[in-house]
């Protein structure tokens, strides 16, 4: 059922399971209705919506949870399943002014060791009336090299209109996930799809019919706070999510689905759909309900405000740095993106000097960089706009890709070694080596770039390569038309396997169903590879 490292637990079957199983009476596939916080004023607080664990150090961690009403949560940790010597940490008030969610931040953790966890809501106005603690577990980061590290990405959850069908059994690839036991998550964007509405039956083109779990929240565009939020509940809805989230702890990364299909500051929206035009509007809603959602270590919630910023470092141990990218919230306005001279580009200026910094500073073997979209891959927004980052022109740097240009460049001329870049975004998986002796720019060091997705929406045809920066398509697996329903073809997570020893990076892109696609090794201490 999961892996067993030497010196490193793995977790009990009952221990994970129960942080999900906990609420199943009360919260099924189809149960939205059972969790609205005023049909049971008169019981104690219940936590049916799971647990779960983000930005997890050597010595820290976050615990999520939702309640169904006002409750102050507390948070117990302890080094065994039966919590003997447990340590009590008491967090926040959870209201209405954060959807009944809170986080508790854990700190002066045991490093390399399985922490089991249990969250408790009590009343605020009589804290003897509590409600059945719900449990998880998850792993802090090895402080000792040799004990290597594990972890799966992937993002793109449920998108394109197909949702929760309990036909299937959910989202299963979740459950695949949970059963490798990684150490951590890295979910690469596009959590929800905030401008997808579920219908609740679609027929696909041999004939079968694909049924959606339906909210009220996902029958239409999210617009208000509320909205958004019940687009981030509307994916807890999933038993395999919740298992999920109470073994494996979580880095999460958004994009643009989170608010709207390709949306950039200052857009204002010529779309029907929309009573709320101004996209600054909505992406402050959706960023509110983001951190209310998710255990970001620099997002904090709080009644009124979401404070904070998306990008940070994530250190796990001295195998591994985390550097989690924001594609979305300080790039310029979607364009044909020809233009000489771009100092904005997709990260903006104040995060790449960021990301410069980070990196030169960083002493971790491997240097991952998270992004929530690819490089050279050309994803178009309309007939003469550009999404993402590379243009079609295979030419020397113009418009985003002068800020990638000066990136590498750094990279190669401060001789930061390890660094690799992993994305999703595009609805099938790849592997793309970028290389200096095929490109256009020639001032950077080789690298690679890794794609798997989605894990639970619509696949898609690969996307055209720009040359620019001499990117060659080593693997691809992906649907021959658009849209293609979790029915017909398989969904895509990767995996990142970092030996202890000899400190080599193992990167495996899989299929649902168990299958590794490809795979390949990475040496440590290089520039370029």
């Amino acid at each position: 059922m999961s892996r067993s490292v030497p010196g490193r637990p793995s977790p009990a079957r009952r221990s994970v399971l129960r942080g999900s199983l906990a609420a199943s009476a009360a919260l099924t596939l189809g149960g939205a209705a059972a969790v609205a916080p005023a049909l049971a004023l008169s019981g104690r607080p219940r936590a049916v919506w799971g647990v779960q664990t983000g930005d997890v150090t050597a010595s820290s961690g976050l615990v999520w949870v939702r309640s169904d009403r006002p409750a102050r949560m507390i948070v117990e940790t302890s080094a065994s399943e039966s919590f003997r010597r447990a340590h009590r940490h008491l967090g926040p008030l959870l209201g209405a002014g954060t959807d009944f969610t809170g986080t508790t931040a854990l700190r002066g953790l045991p490093a390399g060791e399985q922490i089991h966890y249990r969250v408790t809501l009590a009343d605020p106005d009589d804290p003897r009336r509590t409600g059945e603690p719900v449990v998880g577990t998850f792993r802090t980061a090895p402080a000792r090299r040799r004990d290597g590290v594990r972890f799966l990405w992937s993002g793109d959850i449920a998108g394109q209109g197909w949702g929760i069908n309990p036909d299937i059994g959910g989202f299963r690839a979740y459950e695949e996930m949970r059963r490798l036991n990684p150490d951590f998550f890295l979910c690469s964007g596009d959590t929800i799809y905030a401008d997808g509405p579920l219908q609740p039956s679609v027929t696909l083109p041999d004939g079968r019919v694909w049924r959606n779990v339906t909210t009220p929240e996902k029958a239409k565009v999210a617009e208000t706070l509320d909205e958004y939020r019940g687009n981030f509940r509307y994916n807890l809805l999933d038993h395999n999510v919740r298992a999920f989230n109470a073994q494996v702890p979580s880095i999460v990364q958004w994009d643009d689905h989170e608010v709207r299909n390709n949306w950039y500051p200052g857009q204002i929206l010529d779309d029907a759909r929309y009573t709320e035009k101004d996209v600054d509007v909505l992406a402050a809603r959706a960023s509110r309900a983001f951190a209310e959602y998710f255990p970001v270590s620099t997002l904090h919630a709080r009644e009124g405000a979401a404070e904070g910023r998306m990008h940070r470092v994530v250190r796990y141990g001295p195998l591994l740095d985390m550097f989690v990218l924001d594609m979305r919230s300080y790039r310029n306005a979607n364009s044909p993106g020809r233009q000489a001279d771009d100092t904005t580009g997709i990260l903006g200026a104040e995060q790449l000097a960021w990301l410069k910094w980070e990196l030169s500073r960083s002493r971790a073997v491997w240097k991952v960089l998270a992004a929530d979209m690819p490089l050279g891959l050309v994803v178009p927004d309309g007939s003469a706009n550009i999404e993402a980052i590379a243009q079609g022109d295979p030419g020397a740097p113009l418009g985003r890709e002068l800020q990638i240009a000066e990136l590498l460049r750094f990279i190669k001329h401060r001789r930061i070694t390890g660094t690799l870049w992993l994305t999703a975004d595009v609805h099938y998986t790849s592997a793309q080596h970028y290389a200096p002796e095929r490109a256009a720019l020639q001032d950077f060091a080789p690298f690679w770039e890794f794609v798997s997705g989605p894990l639970a929406a619509g696949g898609f045809p690969a996307n055209k390569l720009d040359a620019t920066f001499g990117p060659e398509r080593v693997f691809v697996r992906a649907p021959e038309r658009a849209n293609v329903s979790p029915m017909e073809s398989p969904q895509y997570f990767g995996e990142v396997d970092i030996d202890g020893g000899s400190g080599e990076l193992t990167v495996r892109l899989r299929a649902e169903g168990g299958r590794v696609l490809f795979s390949k090794v990475l040496q440590p201490g290089r520039v370029g590879q």
